[in-house]
């Protein structure tokens, strides 16, 4: 066994003194930890046919106990390993998605009128979170450019609105959330238009667990993760940059667009690093999260340090 010397070993690396001092609470709590991590949600249900996209990474996902017990959903707790339990009686079923504002064609879908849009794909993306960590995920899903083309935008939109679903007294009230509900995000039209942006309705196979955004939610690979909202309910075309709940809250650190800089920091920690959901050493970040020759153009002689 290599024994490293003191010297060869970095601050970051350190374990913190409070959890080493915790590790026997941590180790008697590891099998009841397992035994809710297996247990798969029971409304969950297979998504036959799923097509191979080349849009997906080659990277090897995370496994299912990672990305469905470690969440930010603050509608259902603001640590990340409450969504798995508070949203477990969420109801999902029946739901329905408006597309509204300037459009020709406004409808209402439920999901399951959403399936009959375009063929469902497997999507394998990376993903960054704002707080350094990012991992990889098996979407099920198809470009929101369907969606979007049927409702054949008017040329008065320039962005696109989503609105998640919002249940006073089912979920946590903005008062204990810290932030406002509905959750709102937005991106440009061009940016909700790219093929690389998902409308997602299932991952590994499956459709969505409560915690990750069911029954429909949005993935933008490139961007930070809180840009794709969760459960949504609304997606309204608008002429306008929409007021978007994190960039409400807090502009400093969350700005409109969000896209994945390692040269950028968070005020409060750097971004040039991550660390990948089950491994030790951090990983450099990259730019647009890896996605930069597919997304890079869009953003063409804009200042990516003042557009963050």
């Amino acid at each position: 066994m290599l024994i490293r010397k003191p010297a060869e070993i970095r601050y970051s690396e350190i374990t913190p003194e409070a959890v080493y001092l915790n590790r026997r609470k941590f180790l008697a709590g590891i099998p009841a930890v397992l035994a809710a991590a297996r247990a798969r949600p029971a409304m969950a249900a297979k998504l036959p046919g799923l097509a191979k996209s080349p849009f997906s990474t080659t990277e090897t996902p995370n496994s299912f106990e990672d990305v469905t017990h470690y969440n930010n959903f603050y509608e259902f707790g603001t640590q990340k390993e409450q969504p798995a339990t508070l949203a477990k009686n969420f109801k999902t079923s029946p739901w329905t998605v408006s597309v509204e504002g300037e459009v020709a064609k406004p409808a209402k879908y439920s999901v399951e009128d959403l399936l009959k849009l375009a063929p469902l794909e497997e999507r394998i993306y990376r993903h960054r979170c704002v707080e350094a960590w990012s991992i990889v995920v098996p979407w099920a899903g198809y470009s929101l450019s369907a969606v979007l083309k049927a409702a054949q935008p008017t040329p008065k939109a320039k962005f696109v609105a989503f609105v998640s679903d919002y249940e006073p007294g089912k979920m946590l009230s903005s008062g204990q959330a810290g932030i406002e509900f509905p959750y709102v995000e937005g991106l440009r039209l061009d940016e909700a238009m790219h093929p690389l942006t998902l409308l997602c309705v299932g991952m590994y196979g499956e459709t969505l667990p409560p915690q990750d955004g069911a029954p429909v939610r949005i993935v933008v690979p490139w961007k930070y993760g809180f840009k794709s909202a969760k459960s949504i309910v609304k997606i309204r075309l608008v002429s306008g940059q929409p007021p978007t709940t994190w960039n409400q809250s807090n502009a400093r650190e969350y700005g409109f667009y969000s896209n994945v800089n390692p040269n950028v920091d968070h005020p409060r920690w750097s971004q040039s690093s991550e660390r990948r959901l089950g491994e030790f050493r951090k990983r450099p970040t990259l730019m647009f999260n890896g996605y930069g020759d597919q997304v890079a153009s869009l953003y063409a002689g804009m200042d990516l340090k003042k557009n963050y």
